[in-house]
């Protein structure tokens, strides 16, 4: 077994498969003879690619030619090794730069003899690269062309109209041409080699190493192609017939690749993907150009929010008919009727409907009608977002306008929306699990927790913000606890010379304005009293903090 494992690497230049010898304890007589008469072919190849090149001259075009073709050759043989070891990006990325060098070299160097066909020639040459480069957007996990179905046929095209862009040149042999034309016929003996192939346990290891051995014929032609570019001009003329069948068969050649990547309206194209990291994001729509606006409902359409549950729509839709889908939406009456048209187009999940936030990309009509703010930028939403702050801070007051502290605040705090017991006075330097802390005894202390470097507030009635005031005395104030309905002092700590209240920030939660540093003699120990009642429209909060080392716990009133 250790024999036929040496016999494999000599033979297909890789690591054998050692499961396939495990499973059936070395290969069978067909296989060994499959691999001693790949060995035999792959040695006449070798001596074909390594045949000394031509001499001559050769301009500056035909040496980087040259230079890049047996570059490529190399890279067949022996380096896509060390590239194994590289991300698939690196390699993708180098395959990309070297054909896009030699094909453009072909164009310059190859005497076409006609317009037309180094035209069509150029064209094949891009269909190629098209797949090319979809392999390498795949790598980077990007939007694809959708060319890289069409890659196996490009290539094919583009060693048939360089063969004949050959034959019109003169300076190549016919035994190189007809090389060239032996390699595409490589790709046909795919499926008459498997059925012929099918005869035993080791059919599935003979297909491949036939299809290696003869693939080397393609190297050949490459490595041809390289040595015989110096030959001196044979040009021949060609008789006017046979002209314009040349002109038939690169027309076809050109053509037929680029017929094949127009596809048809029904077929799903995924322009705007579920797996593009962008595709999680939900871009304000005034950012937008009008192109953009329906690739952004795409996504939305197409998302799987993180992978969990199904998209709205499936797989199976193309763009069109989702864009189709979602205009039908916009014009829904209610859910139920949003629900019967999801269920028409298959979604996995009709009763979820879709909202006016996504829908706002394809009707931006309908929507903004009833909801214009979604037709804002990210600028227009952060300018509405200032002056409606602006707004709620100018509705609070200072309750203690008659004395003011060292360092005061008044503003609107605003809450989660869902389950917020209240808000932080805290040290943000202070003991991470401080705040924890005194989240879970606020429901334990009349609506005061207090843990060392955080006191946590609860809020009297179920509300989505409050207007809050904060002061710091250099010593303790009057009580004056009329008019409010509760009172309740705590000690608090600040080991690193600050107290203050979490602000807003970009975010939904905290004080809509700045908040001071309520520790106003440094690090220590302070007393914080607060005070709390329900107005005609606001829950109103008052704040004092000031020095004192007591670390009792006071209920002033309520």
């Amino acid at each position: 077994m250790l024999g036929d494992a040496w016999l494999w690497a000599a033979v297909e230049w890789s690591p054998p498969d050692y499961l396939y010898f495990q499973v059936n304890d070395g290969f069978d007589t067909a296989t060994t003879a499959a691999l001693l008469a790949a060995a035999l072919v792959k040695a006449g190849f070798l001596w074909l690619i390594l045949r000394t090149p031509a001499r001559g001259p050769l301009d500056r075009r035909e040496r980087a030619l040259r230079l890049l073709l047996y570059l490529a050759v190399a890279y067949t043989l022996v380096l896509w090794i060390p590239f194994r070891l590289l991300p698939d990006e690196a390699d993708s990325a180098f395959q990309l730069a070297l054909w896009t060098a030699i094909n453009i070299l072909y164009l310059l160097v190859i005497r076409w003899r006609s317009r037309v066909l180094q035209a069509a020639a150029g064209a094949v040459f891009a269909v190629e690269l098209a797949g090319m480069a979809d392999d390498l957007l795949d790598a980077f996990d990007l939007a694809e062309l959708g060319s890289g179905a069409f890659l196996g046929l490009g290539g094919v095209a583009v060693t048939v109209v360089t063969v004949i862009g050959q034959w019109r040149d003169g300076r190549w042999s016919r035994v190189t041409q007809v090389t060239g034309l032996l390699s595409v016929g490589v790709y046909a003996l795919v499926i008459p080699l498997g059925v012929l192939l099918d005869t035993g346990s080791g059919a599935d290891l003979m297909m491949p190493v036939v299809m290696d051995a003869v693939g080397l014929v393609g190297i050949v032609w490459i490595a041809a192609t390289a040595r015989e570019m110096p030959t001196e001009d044979r040009l021949v003329d060609l008789l006017p017939r046979r002209r314009r069948a040349v002109r038939v068969a690169v027309a076809a050649v050109a053509v037929l690749p680029v017929v094949a990547l127009i596809h048809p309206e029904q077929n799903a194209r995924l322009t705007y993907t579920t797996w593009r990291m962008d595709c999680f994001d939900r871009p304000s729509f005034g950012d937008l150009k009008p192109a953009e606006r329906d690739r952004a409902f795409l996504c939305r359409a197409r998302s799987r929010e993180g992978g969990v549950i199904q998209p709205i729509f499936p797989d199976t839709l193309s763009d069109q008919e989702i864009l189709a889908y979602g205009r039908a939406l916009c014009r829904a009456e209610d859910r139920d009727e949003q629900q019967a048209i999801l269920t028409e187009a298959g979604s996995a999940r009709p009763g979820r409907g879709m909202d006016p936030q996504d829908l706002v990309y394809v009707c931006p009509e309908i929507v903004g009608a009833t909801h214009p703010e979604l037709l804002r930028s990210t600028k227009e939403k952060q300018e509405a977002e200032t002056a409606y702050i602006a707004r709620e801070n100018a509705e609070c007051r200072d309750p203690w306008p008659g004395r003011k502290g060292v360092a005061q605040a008044t503003a609107r705090y605003f809450l989660f929306v869902d389950g917020d017991p209240g808000y932080l006075v805290y040290d943000p330097e202070g003991p991470d699990g401080d705040a924890g802390r005194a989240m879970d005894r606020v429901y334990d202390s009349a609506g005061v927790g207090v843990a060392g470097s955080a006191v946590l507030i609860g809020h009297i009635e179920d509300v989505v913000d409050l207007c809050l005031t904060v002061k710091a005395f250099r010593s303790p104030p009057p009580r004056r606890t009329a008019g409010w309905e509760q009172v309740d002092e705590v000690p608090i700590v600040s080991r690193s010379g600050t107290l203050t209240v979490p602000e807003m920030g970009g975010g939904d939660v905290g004080a809509g304005a700045p908040m001071p540093n309520l520790a106003i003699a440094g690090k220590g120990r302070y007393r914080l009293r607060v005070y709390v009642r329900l107005g005609d429209t606001d829950e109103e909060h008052l704040v004092v903090v000031f020095p004192g080392t007591s670390r009792k716990r006071l209920k002033l009133k309520g």
